[in-house]
């Protein structure tokens, strides 16, 4: 059997930002959560696919019913390593036409059961990219219900064209057939026609007989409900090519709803003994039962569709606007409705306020402010129940009418509570501008849109919630770090002042020789951590006044190193020990604790070596009185290429930064 393929390019989705802590990893996996429980139920089978190694990853529960196979059957295993597909050529095919185009469609796939049972399915797959790797996600539906309906559709016609070639023997018989015939002459005027055809065309005998092609074909509609073209009509075409037109569908219309019931129709000539036409015999078959059961998978198809990609802009990105306005634009196109908007609670106010919104006329309606528990909003959250309104001209509600509705023309709402982890997020609004009637799936579809929203909400407040705790933390170490270079200066008064000054000026060299802000706040902590290690230095020796003995410089040395032994520990400072650990050590090596030379010594350090130096000289000490800056200037170029770094010092020097 021939399967058609057809190619689709797929827009590989947003990825989520890099983020580490607990709360995104537990909106995540309760995303994954959401996804599993839609994988687990779909009423399709489907199977997911490693993209580089064609490997199967998973297999829900509904496909391995289908097939008869086990989970163990199906996983780490090839496609056509699974027993229904490998006689199937196109399973192989399939895998790398997805590499090439991203999407396949096998529209008529015979598959074999694990029993034994030929089944149809039809077979489509997309490649998808979930954080940073490609995966085949195919769906496999079984059509061998629809398939065996066809058939027999198809024996049926079969059937009555052997009694449609002798007409006028059978047309007895003809007349209580369950198919519909009607019969024209040459010129296309009907001549007869049995009581389903009446049926079907929603006219009586009396009315079709004399009528032509021409009149009739008004009534007719294609398959995607534009109006039927004359030259299309089956009769006009059998008139034209003398050939028959077989399974032809169009739809008729059958009353002011517009509602139409679909017939399949075939148009079959008729010849005298040479090739002059007789008459054209058309049969009409009802498919309507087939089709509202097409347009129901594809329905379901677009609904699962909505969610995935709903579910998509909510993990993939934390923009509250950004997954509100995604899913407001399912809203209004899978629902079919005129507008929809996003209240958002305000636990402090207590009122439910505007977020997002789609299809208004104005902007009247941004203005919204509803307190809880009034109108029908507010009264939606707080009942914590869907509230209807399918006439609002005939109910009042003060805070959502006049001016905020005023141009927009609306005649029925809905408003839907949106509630996560129990509590009540805000409201969905959904507008019509006519009172439509809609089922209890339309409802479902609209409570699933519903909780769409408040994850979307939940998620994006949990991620603010993490970003505030976040900065909360960071001003914290701060504040923590400043507490201990405060607590040195206390301790030695001869550096007062000192800390926080060389912090400011080293952040600020760093920054114009190119460092990051991330960088510079882990600049900003070696810094004001620079002397740290001297809280491990005795008294005796930090605050003595007269010049160190050889003894006591080899004791103050290892400040560095009890730096290093004090911080390393701790995980956030350990991008910030350059400075403690290193700031002594000097350009030709000769410097502590370890004598790194030239570049082996880290750029901070460096840095951060050349503006400890000038603030120090700059600064009055109790055994002499700060140098100006002339005297330090040259007193620091003598130490280029001994103690400094001379392209560093440069750049230093050269600034505005060390002006004073």
């Amino acid at each position: 059997m021939r399967m058609k393929l057809t190619a689709k390019r797929y827009k590989s989705p947003a990825r989520i930002p890099a983020f580490g802590p607990k709360g995104v990893e537990q909106a995540l996996r309760e995303s994954e959560l959401r996804y599993r429980r839609l994988f687990e139920s779909a009423q399709d089978g489907i199977l997911i696919l490693d993209a580089e190694t064609g490997l199967i990853s998973d297999v829900n529960p509904y496909l391995m019913n289908m097939l008869g196979y086990s989970r163990e059957e199906f996983v780490e295993k090839k496609l056509w390593e699974v027993g229904s597909f490998k006689d199937i050529e196109a399973s192989r095919n399939a895998f790398t036409a997805l590499q090439k185009d991203e999407y396949i469609r096998y529209e008529n796939m015979p598959l074999k059961t694990k029993a034994g049972r030929l089944i149809q399915v039809e077979f489509v797959s997309n490649v998808y990219l979930v954080g940073n790797e490609k995966v085949i996600q195919c769906n496999i539906r079984d059509i061998s219900d629809r398939k065996r309906a066809e058939e027999a559709l198809r024996a049926k016609e079969e059937a009555h064209w052997s009694l449609i070639e002798n007409l006028e023997d059978h047309w007895l018989l003809l007349k209580n057939l369950p198919v519909g015939i009607v019969v024209h002459t040459p010129d296309t005027q009907i001549i007869l026609c049995n009581p389903e055809a009446s049926r079907l065309l929603g006219m009586s005998c009396e009315q079709l007989l004399g009528k032509d092609a021409c009149e009739q074909a008004s009534t007719f509609v294609r398959e995607d409900g534009t109006p039927m073209p004359l030259d299309e009509f089956p009769v006009n075409q059998v008139v034209a090519t003398g050939h028959a037109m077989k399974n032809f569908v169009m739809g008729v219309a059958r009353d002011r709803d517009g509602e139409y019931t679909w017939v399949l129709v075939n148009a079959y000539p008729q010849f005298d003994g040479g090739e002059t036409l007789r008459q054209i015999v058309v049969t009409f078959a009802d498919i309507s039962d087939i089709k509202r059961a097409e347009e129901l998978i594809r329905q379901h198809l677009e609904h699962l569709t909505a969610l995935v990609e709903i579910d998509h802009a909510i993990n993939f990105s934390f923009d509250l606007n950004l997954s509100l306005t995604t899913l407001l634009t399912h809203v209004i196109v899978q629902l079919g409705v005129d507008a929809a908007d996003v209240l958002l609670l305000n636990p402090a106010s207590r009122t439910l306020e505007y977020v997002a919104g789609r299809g208004f006329h104005t902007k009247a309606i941004e203005h919204a402010r509803t307190p809880l528990g009034e109108g029908y909003a507010g009264r939606a959250a707080q009942e914590r129940s869907i509230v209807h309104i399918p006439d609002l001209a005939k109910e009042h509600d003060s805070l959502l009418g006049g001016v905020l509705l005023a141009g927009e023309d609306f005649v029925s709402y809905y408003g839907v509570p949106l509630i996560a982890k129990g509590e009540v997020r805000g409201v969905l609004e959904v507008f019509e501008r006519d009172q439509p009637v809609h089922d209890e799936e339309w409802r479902d579809f609209l409570k699933a849109l519903a909780a769409q929203a408040a994850i979307a909400i939940d998620n994006v407040m949990l991620f603010d919630d993490l970003q505030r705790s976040n900065t909360d933390l960071a001003q914290a170490y701060d504040a923590t770090i400043e507490g201990w270079s405060r607590a040195l200066e206390l301790r030695d008064n001869v550096t007062e002042g000192h800390t926080q000054r060389v912090a400011v000026l080293t952040v600020k060299l760093a920054r114009l020789l190119g460092l990051n802000d991330a960088e510079l706040v882990q600049v900003r902590w070696g810094a004001l951590l620079h002397d740290i290690g001297k809280m491990g230095i005795a008294d005796g020796i930090l605050l003595k006044n007269g010049p160190l003995t050889q003894a006591e410089w080899a004791v103050m040395k290892k400040h560095t190193v009890y730096a290093y032994e004090m911080l390393s520990p701790i995980r956030y400072l350990r991008s910030a020990l350059d400075i403690p650990y290193a700031h002594h050590e000097k350009w030709d090596g000769t410097g502590y604790p370890l004598g790194l030379k030239g570049d082996q010594i880290p750029l901070v350090a460096r840095i951060f070596a050349v503006v400890d130096v000038w603030d120090a000289l700059r600064s009055d000490r109790r055994y002499r009185t700060s140098w100006p800056v002339g005297k330090v200037r040259k007193h620091l170029h003598s130490l280029a290429e001994t103690h400094f770094d001379p392209h560093i010092l440069k750049v230093c020097l050269d600034s505005d930064v060390l002006v004073n």
